[in-house]
C-alpha cells in the first residue's frame, strides 16, 4: 500500500509546539502534503525538518502580498524523481499555493487554494486561481498519462462541494467556500474533467466526515465542520484506493491545527 496524508497545519511553527512533530514521526503515511505552512525554509523549526526519513519540497509564499501566509510542502519517504513549484501562473507561482513531485508511477501535488471572501477582490482572486488551476490539472493529467503516471492533488481546496460536506450548509449559502460557482467548479472537475474525490468515492451518502472546524464557539466539540481537505485524483488511482480516514483529535485540547489530517491508502 501507499498511504498519502494531507493536512493544513495552520502555521508550522505553532503546530510544531502542539504535536505536529510527534505526528510526523509516527504517521504511517508515505507522502505528507502540508498547507498553510506560513514559513520560509529558514523559519521551519528544526524539530520538524529533523524528523528522520523525509525528503522535503517547500514552496513558501515569496511575493510581498503573501509573505507570512500560505506556503505548501510535499514530504516523501522516497526521493522524488522530479519536483516543481507552482503551475505556470505568473500571478500565483510565488504565492505558496502549489508544489508537486514525481514518484514512480505517480505525480503528487500539495494545493492551498485561496479561501476567498464573497463580494470582495479576494473572491475574484480565488476565481482566477480556480480557472487557471482547472486547466493546469487537465494538462497535467494528460502529461501524466503519456508518462505512465497517475496524478493526485491533495490539500485545502477551501470549498465544500455538497450539503453533505458541511454541517451548517443552510447558514453558509452566501459564504465563500459554499458559493454556487465554487461548488460548480468542483462538479466540473469531477463530471467534465474526469477527476475523482477519492474520500467521497469511498464514503458516499454520509454527512462529512469533516476536516476543518471554525475556532468560533464550540464548532469542534459539536462537530460543526466542513469537509474541504481533499485528495483529488485521476480515475486509475481512485480505483486503487482501499481505505480513507480522518485523524480527528480526541479533544479540542489535543489538536495541533484547526484542520485534521486526511489519509488515503492506495494499492501500490
Amino acid at each position: 500500500m501507499r498511504t498519502i496524508a494531507t493536512v493544513n497545519v495552520n502555521g508550522i511553527r505553532a503546530a510544531s509546539k502542539k504535536g505536529l512533530v510527534a505526528w510526523l514521526a509516527g504517521t504511517e503515511a508515505d507522502v505528507v502534503l502540508l498547507q498553510e505552512v506560513r514559513a520560509t525554509a529558514d523559519q521551519v523549526p528544526a524539530a520538524v525538518t529533523d524528523v528522520p526519513g523525509w525528503h522535503w519540497l517547500l514552496a513558501p509564499a515569496e511575493n510581498d502580498g503573501a509573505k507570512g501566509r500560505a506556503g505548501v510542502a510535499v514530504l516523501t519517504r522516497q526521493a522524488p524523481e522530479g519536483q516543481r513549484i507552482g503551475f505556470g501562473s505568473a500571478e500565483f507561482d510565488t504565492c505558496g499555493r502549489y508544489a508537486e513531485v514525481d514518484l514512480p508511477g505517480l505525480t503528487v501535488g500539495s494545493l492551498y487554494l485561496p479561501s476567498g471572501e464573497a463580494g470582495t477582490p479576494r473572491q475574484d482572486e480565488k476565481e482566477r486561481f480556480m480557472a487557471a488551476f482547472a486547466d493546469y490539472l487537465t494538462d497535467a493529467a494528460k502529461r501524466c498519462a503519456e508518462d505512465g503516471r497517475e496524478l493526485l492533488v491533495g490539500g485545502d481546496f477551501n470549498i465544500a462541494h455538497t450539503e453533505a460536506d458541511l454541517k451548517n450548509w443552510r447558514g453558509n449559502k452566501k459564504s465563500a467556500g459554499f458559493l454556487p460557482g465554487e461548488r460548480a467548479w468542483l462538479t466540473e472537475l469531477y463530471e467534465q474533467r474526469g477527476f475523482v474525490d477519492v474520500f467521497r468515492s469511498l464514503h458516499p451518502d454520509v454527512e462529512g466526515p469533516y476536516s476543518w472546524w471554525s475556532v468560533r464557539g464550540r464548532a469542534f466539540d459539536n462537530d460543526t465542520g466542513w469537509r474541504i481537505d481533499l485528495q483529488v485524483t485521476t480515475p486509475g488511482l481512485a480505483r486503487a484506493a482501499r481505505r480513507a480516514w480522518i485523524e480527528r483529535a480526541a479533544s479540542h485540547a489535543e489538536r495541533w491545527s484547526d484542520h485534521a489530517p486526511v489519509l488515503v491508502a492506495y494499492d501500490h
